[in-house]
This record gives structure tokens, C-alpha cells and sequence, in this order.
């Protein structure tokens, strides 16, 4: 029995790789599927501000393993109970937002890992399916490092814990949002992505995860920004969501007609 290629991701990024990934809001396991069968090697499947409930999100997941593609899943703020449910379900990692101290980082990493890493409850009734595991003991021996946990960096708060969010095992990597940060970074004011300080901000999370040896994700909006970030290190990038790739094939499509 072999694994799904979607529980490739987490080697990919240890190894150094750049992936670039879709972003998923809209409850159709059809539009994963699709965004895994035209090529992208990995999407997440956004339950903060998306639509998906708990059975969309299972059948999401399948059809992302069916595609050949990773599916993670971003959990609503503070739902540490359903970081260990999606990776039951096969999710092939998790993006915790509002990650801003220590502690948060603890419990993100204690529901996401096993044993000696955390305390996640057993129960992988679809990861068992997608792994290519034999048995539950092969499973459990090897979950820890098939699947890659993320925590948010979204406030002037997890900037200032950083490196206290880094530093527990169980935690991967962290996964920059740009726009909330940058709406925190200026107080309210304003929200742009691509300031001055949220540029400051992305050169000191790269250093500080070099520094602790973790992976390094971010949020864009478009392919431009996407590559512009992949140069700067970043290695787990989104390049754009579900809807927005549809609001551009349909402009495409009426100025065609108008041309």
C-alpha cells in the first residue's frame, strides 16, 4: 500500500523545496480537486474565514489525496480540537491563526503531534487510508513527521513571542498572514500587505526560523507576490484563492468577448 502523494508534503519542505499552494474557500471538494489535477501540489482549506463545515472538510480531503495533491487545513482561532480531527480525517498538516504567545504555540503543538512531541488523541480513521501505513503502530510511529504544523505570525504580539513560538518542538514552521499584520502593524489604520513594515517583519521571521531551524510559510495574494517571496526564503507559499482564480478566468473571458 503506498501513501498518498499528498503526504509528501512535509518531506518536500524539510528537504528545502519551494511549494506554492491554492487557497480554498468555498465548501466544494470539486474546486480542490481540481486545483490538485491542474497542478498544485498542495491547498489549504481555510475554516476561519471559508465555509467549510465538518463534512465538506472530510470529503475536501479525500479528493485532495485522490488528486495527488497535500490538503492543510487552517482551524478557526483557538479550535485546538480540530487540528487532531482534520489530521484524523487526512489532513497533511495544519495552519493555526492568532498563534501569539507561547503557550498558544504549546497547546497547537500538543494537539498536532503525538507522543513525545504532544498529546494528540488517537483516532486517524482517514490518515490510516491516504498514509500507506499497514497497520495502526506503523502509523503512529512515523505520523509525527508526515504531516507539518504551523503557527500563525499575524500581530505585533507573535512578533514580539517569536522566537518563544518557535521553540517548541511540535511547531514546524510558522505561516505569515500578511494582512492582518499589517493592519496590527499600523495600528488600524490601514491594511497593506506589502508596507514597509510588514517587509521588516518578513526579514525578521526568515532569520529568526533559520536561526531555530523551523520551516517558513506565507500568505499571498497573487503568483507576483508569491515569487517575489519564495526569493526572499519563504518555502510554503499560497499564491491566491479559489475565488479570486475564478473572478480572474471569468474577467479573462469577458475581455475576450469585448476585444
Amino acid at each position: 500500500m503506498n501513501a498518498s502523494a499528498g503526504f509528501t508534503l512535509a518531506r518536500k519542505l524539510r528537504d528545502g523545496e519551494t511549494v506554492f499552494g491554492g487557497w480554498c474557500t468555498l465548501p466544494y471538494p470539486l474546486v480542490t480537486e481540481l486545483l490538485g489535477q491542474d497542478g498544485f501540489p498542495a491547498v489549504v482549506l481555510d475554516q476561519q474565514h471559508g465555509f467549510w463545515d465538518t463534512a465538506s472538510l472530510v470529503a475536501a480531503i479525500a479528493a485532495a489525496h485522490h488528486s495527488g495533491t497535500a490538503p492543510i487545513v487552517r482551524i478557526p482561532i483557538g479550535d485546538f480540537a480540530m487540528v487532531s480531527r482534520a489530521l484524523d480525517f487526512g489532513a497533511a498538516g495544519i495552519i493555526a491563526p492568532m498563534i501569539n504567545t507561547a503557550a498558544d504555540a504549546r497547546a497547537l503543538a500538543a494537539a498536532a503531534k503525538f507522543p513525545p512531541l504532544g498529546e494528540r488523541s488517537w483516532g486517524p480513521q482517514g490518515a490510516l487510508r491516504f498514509s500507506g501505513t499497514a497497520d495502526a503502530k506503523s502509523y503512529l510511529r512515523k505520523a509525527n513527521d508526515l504531516t507539518v504544523t504551523f503557527a500563525m505570525i499575524e500581530t505585533r504580539a507573535a512578533l514580539d513571542n517569536l522566537d518563544a513560538i518557535l521553540a517548541p518542538p511540535g511547531i514546524d514552521g510558522v505561516f505569515v498572514g500578511p494582512f492582518d499584520l499589517s493592519i496590527t502593524l499600523a495600528g488600524g489604520k490601514t491594511i497593506d500587505p506589502e508596507s514597509k513594515e510588514v517587509d521588516a517583519a518578513l526579514t525578521k521571521i526568515l532569520k529568526a526560523a533559520a536561526t531555530a531551524d523551523k520551516l517558513t510559510g506565507v500568505y499571498c495574494h497573487s503568483a507576483k507576490r508569491a515569487r517575489a517571496l519564495a526569493k526572499r526564503g519563504f518555502r510554503f507559499i499560497t499564491a491566491g484563492t479559489d475565488t479570486s482564480f475564478l473572478r480572474a478566468g471569468v474577467s479573462a473571458v469577458l475581455d475576450e468577448l469585448k476585444a
